[in-house]
């Protein structure tokens, strides 16, 4: 492989890694807005919850940062888009599904870039990454079911529940 090839692989791989880092900049924001929603409505467990997803998506962003700084790439500081605000509580459960199966579609192309690309460093965090984004978008779907088909009678099993999440754990790690 020439320079310039190795050059504009790294370039499409950086690029690719950016977009995503991008992603989950917005999933950090959306779920931690969202967490202090729950929290206020006083469902502790789905907040706490949220809150866990949304710190797996700040490792996901910042393992994203790492590879594309070992890239020789600088990462990206603004997330793909702003926070919806003013979401109900079942709202929020099928918005995050949204999310997440929208990571999952996208990361899925860019683990091919990669793969194409022959980066398999990059490529086998992007299969972490979507193994964890399934496990988010199952538990989000999971949770809008529940409302779905139980209503009110979930949601008071859920209220007042604790929202701690004790020492910097993850939902996925």
């Amino acid at each position: 492989m020439n320079q310039s090839s190795s050059k504009e692989t790294r370039e499409k791989v950086i690029s690719v890694l950016n977009k995503s880092k991008a992603l989950e900049l917005h999933a950090i924001s959306q779920y931690m807005y969202q967490h202090y929603i729950l929290d206020d409505l006083d469902y502790g467990e789905l907040a706490a919850n949220v809150k866990l997803i949304s710190i797996d998506e700040m490792r996901h962003s910042e393992e994203m940062a790492e590879r594309i700084k070992e890239l020789g790439g600088e990462p990206v500081t603004d997330p793909s888009q702003p926070v919806k605000k003013g979401q109900g509580i079942e709202d929020i459960f099928s918005y995050n599904m949204a999310q997440e199966q929208e990571a999952m579609d996208v990361y899925n192309k860019f683990l091919k870039v990669c793969q194409d690309k022959a980066d398999t460093v990059s490529a086998q965090l992007f299969e972490k990454i979507i193994a964890h984004e399934q496990e988010h978008y199952n538990y989000f779907q999971n949770v809008l079911e529940h409302i779905e088909t139980l209503g009110n009678a979930f949601l008071s099993r859920k209220a007042g529940t604790s929202s701690d999440t004790g020492p910097s754990k993850g939902f996925s790690y």
